[in-house]
């Protein structure tokens, strides 16, 4: 994390701090107006913010971490300088910062901001020129009574209120004879890594020793001096004390297998959050969502954004992270790829003002209310009420309440003066020895001390013995702690939460290394071909997890920060292990040896961590045992006179002594030859590699990259050069995404189409496809949100196509705008078809627009891509809603993504592809929205009357519901009927009840029609419907198949009814000897082959997973299915010629048996086989007469395809086969050759069909209505 490059002058780069550095106002230039903070002018001029400037830094500069003045500067004083007067509070402020640069590595800056007097007197005229104008103008706007601005709100102005005037003279005034003007300086330690609480006690000490009457022992140089050079960072595992201006400072680092150093306290981020918020912000987080923290403390900032960041060990965030965003830096909200960031709120405005470019997958965390805003939909973390018990329980041990405690952190905010809330806020009593220095000396001469003496009688505070009873410390038994033990409890409670949330990590993925995918041979063959590979084998690791865990997983292993820790996994091989990496592999072999190969593993039982007082136990011993102790402050070779002590301000520094170190550092140069050593070692190993080392970098840059658009945005350069160029890496990187995500959605999709069952629909397991339709979904979200002019609403994307509507709908002929496709109406031999659905994009929001389950804009912006996506016309759509030229230059500016040409084009092709495959994510999503249903009944004309007489009727099932009977009007083939969403069709039932003299009816098929998502089904029939004619049915059972529509041309051939010999099927076609011509017959083989084939597809079905099954229904009666096999047997050697003119189906053979099973007695060989023989006469029998008094008029082969579904069901027709083939009436029935009448046949029949005996079969309702057995 720190040194990256070779040793500087004198040390290596193991020291506790690089730089330390001063900013604040220069004398030289003056005032200067920030106008990168926002125009604040309509504020006081107290209230505006002026540019602020690095003063000093120590050293200058160091080859391994460069000084970025810009950055700095901005960091250290994000609002530039502040002015206030001696009526103001001017208590001093800490916070913290993190700069990451472009390799990821970072630093951190730790920021003391205090109040200093203005000696200069052109700065204090100038302000009170200042104060002329704005009051001047601030007189004629109040007496214009014109409304204030906003900022005007947020100063202390009440707009209209009566007084406002005497009020303005009140609080913004500054009168150069009266008042004492201070502005804002600050002094900022920065370190390579996060070791918060050292550097804020040394901050602090040299802050009393400026504000202290007495002046500091030695100079403040030997102190800074002392810091820069001479203190070490200390090792792995060990701790050390190092001395600031008062009293020694400890440190300590966790060692090489413990959870890596994090020393922001997570107490703070579970009170100001509250531990339902948090866990729910942690999972956004591992969602890579973009992230917005929200706050007027910029240390509230700093300290949420890095606690959450530390639970994700052992993945770390990938993506723009800046926990603190200067006001100049406010576009970068416009990115459009995942971000963690921290926005200082002003005091007065709420939520509702800020302007963000994109909302629909925000998380909105306003710290200071204890209150979040999440995005619509997502998967909660896996075992949430058990981890947030188990979290509970651990704050609990501490006195947290889990809830949060507002209070607590209020009433610590309220105490910021700061030597108090040393002590009281973060509870770390400087233990000053009472005669060296009392707290009272210390506080002498600062202003508020009446108020801190009117808060110490409140707070029970002794002011000689400094001690303070803090708001926490109150809870404990004894009422109060020294400051040790607070922050030891502080460091253990860190460990121990930060340990439960590992211990989830472990459990989770204590199988993850089965599922890499190592195929590389060396480093450099994978660097170059990273992108093309696959390095984790998702779909078998997901079919590893407990059901209720998949949601989470699904989305979480699509991730960057999932991908980098896999890459990570992969390096491994040919380098040093990540550190993170290394200590999560500990552990998961810590978990195997304790649990063998847990079985435990794969189940959904919560597992408890159990490491909790070990850890808490290290840190323990290393704060009690200190082991290295730095070399003391020391007089430094200082010009005489120079130094001297000014009570209040702080001192300008020897910029000579604190240039360079000292030339011989004995004390630590031993160690630093020897981490050298390691160093050149490391560097040898990897030329070893053969790989040129600025080429592997940048590789692997690349390979750490993917994926991500932008690592980190640059704080300090901001020409508009370089804010284009970021924005065209945004383009470039949008683009990649997309297409990345479109392959992945088509190898999904294709790769599970490729092995289905030959029954028309293809689905990846519901799970995975929507999370790939969700990411899309977000995909999209963030395109359309980059480069907006003006935001409207949370979704930009739904925004943009209501302007697209509402312009269309202006236009008078927007009727006839939208392009039709499919011109050719559907026709059939009648001439009667689906009237052509028309393709509208302005039609298809409507339909969304009348959905009123969905309340929200980005809901709607879901559902239209859910939508678009499923009609195939996703790319169509977003063509024609991009060909509004005119619009796309209004709404965004030049820079966007939809601006640039190529790039859209080369997006819309991507998206195009994805018309190669069926999904129904909107069918399968939107279950309960009403939809209206077009039919048409398309009847044989040339053999009957187009019209039938009687009275007919239709009821349409699907796999989420069914119609009922619905009666078709009188004369008429055609209806549109709605009903809630039935999802895809499966069957239908028509009848009719046979009245009139034109009864008979031979009908072709039925079409139906999905008028949203223009699904339609075909339901083939080729079968008389009426007494006295083929098997005397009234009504069918119809099974349904899609058609597809894939282009033009082939839209109305698909949709023709097929010549009628092929209607229906081949099975169905032996027993309409009405319609049969001189077809060819299967033979005993093929009818064999058919029966094995149907009951595999079955056998099929059941092993897949069951969000990735398709229609049983089809399986047992479609074309090919069961019904149809057993059809073809029965139909082998039947004597089917017609008897006195009247047909003979199979039907009536199975009613011949019946009525010899019920008349005679069997005769067995023995009892037993006796016995179980009757019981499955007697059932055979009790089915056949349920579905022969059922209340249906099904013809017989209707009747055969019932029994043959119930048989299937109750795992019964293994039984009746054999009956049925040894029953006499098959004597009489069937050939010799019949393969019912070949025993050979009969058995292996029977077996196949036992492979059934094993599956949970549930029938369709349509399909045995009202049959009672």
């Amino acid at each position: 994390m720190s040194g990256s490059g070779g040793p500087g002058p004198g040390a290596a780069p193991c020291r506790f701090a690089h730089y330390f550095v001063l900013c604040g106002i220069d004398a030289e230039s003056g005032l200067e107006p920030d106008e990168l903070a926002g125009e604040n002018f309509d504020q006081s001029p107290l209230r505006r913010t002026f540019k602020s400037k690095v003063l000093a830094h120590y050293p200058q500069n160091i080859e391994w971490n460069p000084f970025d003045q810009d950055a700095v500067n901005m960091l250290c004083m994000p609002k530039g300088l502040s002015f206030r007067t001696q009526a103001d509070n001017r208590d001093p402020q800490l916070h913290s910062f993190i700069i990451t640069r472009e390799d990821g590595s970072r630093t951190y800056g730790f920021v003391l901001t205090f109040y200093e007097e203005v000696t200069s007197k052109q700065i204090c005229t100038a302000m009170q020129t200042l104060y002329q104008m704005h009051n001047a103008e601030q007189y004629s706007s109040v007496c214009a009574s014109s409304s204030c601005s906003m900022d005007s709100l947020a100063s202390s102005i009440d707009e209209g209120d009566a007084t406002s005037l005497a009020k303005l003279q009140r609080y913004n005034s500054y009168d150069i004879s009266r008042d004492t003007l201070y502005v804002s300086k600050c002094i900022c330690l920065i370190t390579p890594l996060p070791f918060m609480q050292a550097c804020k006690k040394f901050l602090i000490q040299l802050y009393k020793a400026v504000t202290s009457q007495q002046p500091p022992p030695l100079p403040l140089e030997s102190y800074i001096h002392n810091i820069l050079y001479e203190v070490p960072l200390p090792p792995p595992g060990r701790s050390l004390k190092f001395y600031g201006v008062y009293e020694p400072i400890i440190c300590q680092r966790p060692g090489p297998n413990e959870l890596p150093l994090s020393d922001y306290p997570l107490r703070e981020v579970f009170e100001l959050l509250g531990l339902e918020n948090l866990v729910q912000v942690f999972t956004c987080v591992l969602l890579e969502m973009q992230i917005l923290l929200y706050s007027q403390d910029y240390q509230r900032l700093m300290t949420v954004a890095e606690g959450i960041t530390t639970l994700l060990f052992p993945f770390q965030w990938q993506h723009v992270y800046v926990p603190i965003l200067p006001a100049s830096l406010l576009h970068f909200l416009d990115a459009p790829v995942p971000y963690l960031m921290g926005l200082q709120s002003k005091e007065g405005t709420d939520r509702s003002k800020l302007e963000l470019p994109q909302e629909a997958n925000l998380c909105f965390v306003d710290i200071d209310n204890h209150f979040i805003e999440l995005p619509e939909e997502f998967p909660q973390f896996p075992n949430k009420l058990e981890f947030i018990q188990e979290i509970s329980e651990v704050l609990l041990q501490f006195g947290i309440p889990p809830e949060g405690n507002l209070h607590c952190s209020d009433s610590a905010t309220k105490l910021k003066n700061l030597v108090l809330s040393d002590l009281v806020n973060d509870k770390k009593n400087g233990n000053i020895p009472s005669n060296a220095l009392t707290m009272y000396e210390l506080l002498k001469g600062n202003e508020t001390i009446a108020r801190l003496q009117a808060l110490a009688k409140r707070t029970g505070v002794t002011m000689e013995k400094i001690t303070i009873t803090a708001p926490l410390a109150e809870k404990e038994k004894d009422g109060k702690l020294p400051c040790e033990e607070v922050e030891l409890r502080d460091y253990k409670l860190n460990v121990q939460l930060r340990e439960v949330f590992a211990n989830r990590f472990t459990q989770m993925f204590a199988d993850y290394e089965a599922f890499v995918i190592q195929a590389a041979p060396d480093m450099e063959s994978w660097l170059t071909n990273r992108e093309q590979m696959q390095n984790f084998d998702k779909a078998s690791f997901l079919s590893d997890q407990p059901e209720p865990y998949l949601p989470f997983l699904s989305h979480f292993i699509e991730t960057q920060m999932f991908a980098t820790f896999i890459d990570n996994k992969i390096i491994s091989q040919w380098e040093e292990k990540d550190p993170f990496l290394r200590v999560f592999d500990s552990r998961i072999e810590k978990i195997r040896l304790y649990n063998v190969r847990a079985p435990a593993l794969r189940t959904s039982n919560y597992q408890k961590c159990s490491t909790l007082k070990e850890a808490a136990q290290s840190i323990e011993q290393r704060l009690m045992k200190i082991d290295h102790t730095a070399i003391h402050p020391h007089l430094l070779d200082m010009k005489i006179g120079q130094g001297k002590y000014e009570q209040g301000f702080f001192p300008k520094l020897q910029s000579d002594v604190l240039a360079t170190g000292p030339t011989n550092n004995n004390r630590w140069a031993s160690r630093s030859t020897t981490t050298q050593r390691r160093k050149d070692r490391l560097r040898q190993h990897s030329e070893h590699i053969g790989l040129d080392n600025d080429l592997r970098e940048k590789y692997m840059q690349e390979a750490r990259s993917l994926g991500k658009n932008l690592r980190q945005p640059k704080l300090s350069d901001l020409s508009p050069a370089v804010i284009a160029q970021t924005n065209w890496k945004f383009v470039e990187g949008l683009l990649k995404e997309c297409r990345m995500k479109t392959k992945r959605m088509l190898v999904e999709k294709m790769g599970h189409e490729a092995v289905e069952l030959g029954h028309g629909e293809a689905n990846i397991t519901g799970l995975e496809e929507n999370t790939l339709i969700a990411s899309l979904c977000d995909l999209l979200e963030r395109i359309w949100s980059h480069g907006l002019q003006v935001k409207q609403g949370k979704s930009a994307l739904w925004s943009h196509l209501l302007q697209y509507q509402e312009r269309e709908e202006k236009q008078e002929h927007s009727a006839e705008s939208p392009v039709a496709v499919g011109t050719e109406r559907r026709k059939s031999d009648t001439g009667i078809s689906l009237p052509t659905l028309r393709v509208s994009l302005i039609q298809d929001m409507r339909h969304v627009q009348n959905m009123s389950e969905i309340k929200t804009d980005v809901g709607r912006a879901r559902a239209w891509i859910r939508l678009s996506l499923e009609k195939k016309l996703l790319s169509q759509h977003l063509k024609q809603l991009l060909s509004n030229q005119a619009l796309a230059k209004k709404l965004y500016k030049r820079y966007a993504f939809l601006r640039c040409e190529e790039e859209r084009e080369q997006f819309l092709y991507h998206l195009l592809s994805l018309n190669a495959v069926d999904y129904f994510c909107f069918t399968s999503v939107f279950t309960t929205i009403m939809i209206p249903y077009r039919s048409v009944i398309i009847p044989i004309k040339k053999l009957s009357n187009a019209i039938t007489t009687s009275n007919p009727w239709i009821c349409v099932s699907g796999e989420l519901g069914e119609t009922g009977v619905m009666q078709i009007p009188k004369n008429h083939l055609e209806m549109t009927f709605e009903c809630q969403n039935l999802g895809k069709l499966t069957t239908v039932q028509i009848g009719h009840d046979n009245s009139g003299l034109l009864a008979k009816w031979l009908v072709d098929c039925v079409m139906v029609r999905n008028e949203i998502t223009g699904h339609t089904y075909k339901f083939p029939c080729g079968r008389w419907l009426g007494k006295g004619i083929d098997d005397g049915s009234l009504e069918r059972i119809l099974i349904g198949e899609l058609v597809s529509s894939t282009s033009d041309e082939e839209l109305g051939k698909q949709c023709r009814t097929p010549p009628q010999q092929k209607s229906p099927t081949m099975a169905r076609r032996l027993s309409i000897t009405s319609l049969t011509g001189k077809n060819t017959k299967p033979n005993a083989g093929q009818i064999q082959e058919g029966i094995g084939e149907a009951v595999n597809n079955i056998v099929k079905h059941f092993h897949k997973p069951e969000k990735e099954r398709g229609s049983l229904t089809i399986l047992l009666c479609g074309e090919n299915g069961l019904v149809a096999a057993l059809e073809q047997v029965f139909h082998h050697g039947f004597k089917s010629a017609r008897i006195f003119h009247k047909n003979v189906f199979i039907w009536d053979f199975i009613e011949k048996a019946v009525a010899y099973f019920e008349t005679s007695d069997q005769i067995g060989d023995n009892e037993e086989a006796l016995l179980l023989q009757r019981s499955s006469c007697k059932t055979f029998c009790h089915y056949v007469n349920a579905i022969n008094t059922a209340p249906r008029n099904i013809g017989k082969d209707g009747k055969f395809q019932i029994l043959v579904c119930l048989g299937t069901r109750d795992h019964l027709l293994s039984q009746w086969i054999p009956l049925l083939a040894e029953c006499p009436p098959i004597t009489r029935m069937y050939e010799e050759n019949a393969l019912l009448r070949d025993r050979m046949t009969v058995n292996s029949l029977i077996r196949v069909l036992q492979t059934l005996q094993d599956f949970n079969i549930i029938l369709e309702g349509s399909l045995i209505k009202g049959v009672d057995v």
